[in-house]
Protein backbone atom coordinates (compact mmCIF):
# COMPACT_ATOMS: atom_id res chain seq x y z
CA UNK A 1 0.00 0.00 0.00
CA UNK A 2 1.73 3.34 -1.39
CA UNK A 3 1.67 5.98 1.46
CA UNK A 4 -0.39 9.11 0.51
CA UNK A 5 -0.27 13.24 1.12
CA UNK A 6 -1.17 14.27 4.69
CA UNK A 7 -1.10 17.32 7.38
CA UNK A 8 2.34 17.17 8.84
CA UNK A 9 3.53 14.26 10.86
CA UNK A 10 6.48 13.46 12.87
CA UNK A 11 8.98 11.45 11.16
CA UNK A 12 8.44 7.95 10.60
CA UNK A 13 11.78 5.64 10.40
CA UNK A 14 9.36 4.01 7.55
CA UNK A 15 6.59 2.72 6.82
CA UNK A 16 6.42 -0.88 8.96
CA UNK A 17 6.60 0.74 11.81
CA UNK A 18 3.43 1.08 13.85
CA UNK A 19 3.62 3.48 16.21
CA UNK A 20 1.88 3.16 19.32
CA UNK A 21 -1.80 5.04 19.97
CA UNK A 22 -5.80 4.23 18.17
CA UNK A 23 -6.42 4.92 14.57
CA UNK A 24 -7.98 8.40 13.85
CA UNK A 25 -10.44 6.70 12.16
CA UNK A 26 -11.36 4.44 15.01
CA UNK A 27 -11.73 7.46 17.03
CA UNK A 28 -13.85 9.35 15.01
CA UNK A 29 -15.99 5.82 14.70
CA UNK A 30 -16.19 5.86 18.40
CA UNK A 31 -16.83 9.24 18.89
CA UNK A 32 -19.83 9.22 16.21
CA UNK A 33 -21.31 6.28 18.21
CA UNK A 34 -21.46 8.75 21.21
CA UNK A 35 -22.69 11.55 19.48
CA UNK A 36 -25.50 9.58 18.52
CA UNK A 37 -26.20 8.15 21.79
CA UNK A 38 -26.11 11.64 23.17
CA UNK A 39 -28.80 12.84 20.21
CA UNK A 40 -30.44 10.31 21.57
CA UNK A 41 -30.98 10.87 25.22
CA UNK A 42 -31.23 14.77 24.93
CA UNK A 43 -34.07 14.27 22.31
CA UNK A 44 -35.83 11.82 24.49
CA UNK A 45 -38.51 13.53 26.00
CA UNK A 46 -39.12 10.78 28.93
CA UNK A 47 -36.08 11.80 30.51
CA UNK A 48 -36.26 14.08 32.86
CA UNK A 49 -35.48 18.12 31.98
CA UNK A 50 -32.58 18.21 34.41
CA UNK A 51 -31.10 15.05 32.59
CA UNK A 52 -31.53 16.24 29.17
CA UNK A 53 -30.13 19.89 30.28
CA UNK A 54 -26.94 18.11 31.37
CA UNK A 55 -26.56 15.95 28.23
CA UNK A 56 -27.63 19.21 26.41
CA UNK A 57 -24.11 20.45 28.05
CA UNK A 58 -22.04 17.07 27.46
CA UNK A 59 -23.50 17.15 23.81
CA UNK A 60 -22.24 20.90 22.83
CA UNK A 61 -19.07 19.77 24.59
CA UNK A 62 -18.35 16.86 22.35
CA UNK A 63 -19.31 18.51 19.05
CA UNK A 64 -17.40 20.63 19.92
CA UNK A 65 -14.03 19.36 20.53
CA UNK A 66 -15.09 16.75 17.50
CA UNK A 67 -15.58 19.38 15.23
CA UNK A 68 -12.41 21.00 15.95
CA UNK A 69 -10.14 18.09 15.48
CA UNK A 70 -12.04 16.79 12.49
CA UNK A 71 -11.61 19.95 10.65
CA UNK A 72 -7.21 19.96 11.59
CA UNK A 73 -6.72 16.32 10.72
CA UNK A 74 -9.19 14.04 8.99
CA UNK A 75 -10.66 16.85 6.53
CA UNK A 76 -7.31 17.52 5.31
CA UNK A 77 -6.12 13.98 5.02
CA UNK A 78 -9.22 13.22 2.89
CA UNK A 79 -8.90 16.29 1.00
CA UNK A 80 -5.25 14.77 0.16
CA UNK A 81 -6.00 11.09 -0.20
CA UNK A 82 -9.17 11.09 -1.72
CA UNK A 83 -9.28 13.97 -4.17
CA UNK A 84 -12.41 12.62 -5.87
CA UNK A 85 -13.68 13.58 -2.06
CA UNK A 86 -12.63 17.49 -2.71
CA UNK A 87 -15.97 18.75 -3.04
CA UNK A 88 -17.47 16.75 -0.42
CA UNK A 89 -14.48 17.75 2.59
CA UNK A 90 -15.75 21.30 1.27
CA UNK A 91 -19.63 20.63 1.83
CA UNK A 92 -18.70 19.11 5.12
CA UNK A 93 -16.60 22.24 6.15
CA UNK A 94 -19.69 24.29 5.20
CA UNK A 95 -22.07 21.99 7.12
CA UNK A 96 -19.66 22.20 10.04
CA UNK A 97 -20.12 25.76 10.52
CA UNK A 98 -23.70 25.21 10.09
CA UNK A 99 -24.23 23.14 12.62
CA UNK A 100 -21.65 24.97 15.28
CA UNK A 101 -24.03 27.93 14.61
CA UNK A 102 -26.88 26.29 15.08
CA UNK A 103 -26.07 24.67 18.28
CA UNK A 104 -25.19 28.01 19.42
CA UNK A 105 -28.48 29.68 19.26
CA UNK A 106 -29.35 26.46 20.70
CA UNK A 107 -31.43 27.47 24.66
CA UNK A 108 -32.09 24.31 25.91
CA UNK A 109 -33.66 20.47 25.83
CA UNK A 110 -37.08 22.08 25.05
CA UNK A 111 -36.03 24.83 22.11
CA UNK A 112 -37.60 23.56 19.00
CA UNK A 113 -34.74 23.58 17.13
CA UNK A 114 -33.11 20.94 19.10
CA UNK A 115 -34.54 18.74 16.43
CA UNK A 116 -32.76 20.33 13.21
CA UNK A 117 -29.30 20.25 15.27
CA UNK A 118 -30.20 16.51 16.01
CA UNK A 119 -30.87 15.94 12.39
CA UNK A 120 -27.45 17.93 11.62
CA UNK A 121 -25.93 15.66 14.04
CA UNK A 122 -27.22 12.84 12.34
CA UNK A 123 -26.23 14.03 9.22
CA UNK A 124 -22.69 14.44 9.67
CA UNK A 125 -22.04 11.34 11.56
CA UNK A 126 -23.18 9.60 8.10
CA UNK A 127 -21.42 12.08 5.49
CA UNK A 128 -17.99 11.82 7.64
CA UNK A 129 -18.88 8.01 7.80
CA UNK A 130 -18.71 8.01 4.12
CA UNK A 131 -15.29 9.46 3.79
CA UNK A 132 -13.88 7.51 6.76
CA UNK A 133 -14.42 4.07 4.71
CA UNK A 134 -12.37 4.83 1.45
CA UNK A 135 -9.69 6.40 3.84
CA UNK A 136 -9.27 2.93 5.75
CA UNK A 137 -8.59 1.57 1.88
CA UNK A 138 -5.51 4.03 0.59
CA UNK A 139 -3.90 5.00 4.18
CA UNK A 140 -1.51 2.58 6.16
CA UNK A 141 -2.08 1.62 9.75
CA UNK A 142 0.96 3.90 10.43
CA UNK A 143 -0.44 7.25 9.16
CA UNK A 144 -3.77 6.76 10.59
CA UNK A 145 -2.26 5.68 14.03
CA UNK A 146 -0.09 8.93 13.93
CA UNK A 147 -2.81 11.42 12.50
CA UNK A 148 -4.85 9.63 15.57
CA UNK A 149 -2.01 10.60 18.00
CA UNK A 150 -2.38 14.44 16.48
CA UNK A 151 -6.45 14.21 16.94
CA UNK A 152 -6.30 12.88 20.59
CA UNK A 153 -3.61 15.86 21.41
CA UNK A 154 -6.05 18.40 19.26
CA UNK A 155 -9.12 17.06 21.44
CA UNK A 156 -7.15 18.49 24.31
CA UNK A 157 -6.66 21.56 23.53
CA UNK A 158 -9.79 22.36 21.83
CA UNK A 159 -12.85 24.44 22.20
CA UNK A 160 -15.71 23.66 24.55
CA UNK A 161 -18.38 25.59 22.73
CA UNK A 162 -19.60 26.72 19.74
CA UNK A 163 -17.24 29.23 17.82
CA UNK A 164 -18.64 29.22 14.02
CA UNK A 165 -16.76 32.25 13.44
CA UNK A 166 -13.13 30.86 14.26
CA UNK A 167 -11.27 29.58 10.81
CA UNK A 168 -12.20 26.07 9.96
CA UNK A 169 -9.16 24.92 7.69
CA UNK A 170 -5.54 24.44 8.74
CA UNK A 171 -2.99 26.20 9.70
CA UNK A 172 -5.23 28.88 11.23
CA UNK A 173 -7.62 26.15 13.04
CA UNK A 174 -4.24 25.08 14.60
CA UNK A 175 -3.48 28.00 16.00
CA UNK A 176 -6.36 29.96 17.34
CA UNK A 177 -8.62 27.39 18.13
CA UNK A 178 -6.52 26.16 21.31
CA UNK A 179 -6.28 29.99 22.33
CA UNK A 180 -10.01 30.04 22.40
CA UNK A 181 -9.98 26.89 23.89
CA UNK A 182 -7.80 27.37 26.98
CA UNK A 183 -10.81 30.51 27.45
CA UNK A 184 -13.60 27.21 27.43
CA UNK A 185 -11.74 25.81 30.03
CA UNK A 186 -11.30 29.00 32.22
CA UNK A 187 -15.29 29.48 31.97
CA UNK A 188 -16.23 25.38 32.68
CA UNK A 189 -14.11 25.60 35.60
CA UNK A 190 -16.23 29.01 37.06
CA UNK A 191 -19.54 27.70 36.10
CA UNK A 192 -19.18 23.81 36.79
CA UNK A 193 -20.21 23.11 33.23
CA UNK A 194 -20.22 19.91 32.30
CA UNK A 195 -18.63 18.78 29.31
CA UNK A 196 -17.12 15.18 29.72
CA UNK A 197 -19.42 12.46 29.20
CA UNK A 198 -18.29 10.91 33.00
CA UNK A 199 -20.00 13.79 34.18
CA UNK A 200 -23.20 12.44 33.28
CA UNK A 201 -22.35 9.42 35.19
CA UNK A 202 -20.35 10.65 38.30
CA UNK A 203 -23.06 13.45 38.62
CA UNK A 204 -26.42 11.87 37.93
CA UNK A 205 -25.91 8.14 38.96
CA UNK A 206 -25.97 6.41 35.52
Amino acid sequence: MSAVPLPPLPPAADDAYRPGGRSMADLADAEHRQLLDLVDQVTDESLAVQRRRDVLQVLTAVVSRHLSAEEQYLLPAARAALPAAADRVDREVTADVALLTALKALRGPDDPTLADVAARIRRHVQAVAELITPLREVATDAELIRLGNRWAIAEEAAPTRPHPGTPATPPWNRIVEPAVGVVDKLRDAVTGRRTQLSDLTRRSGR
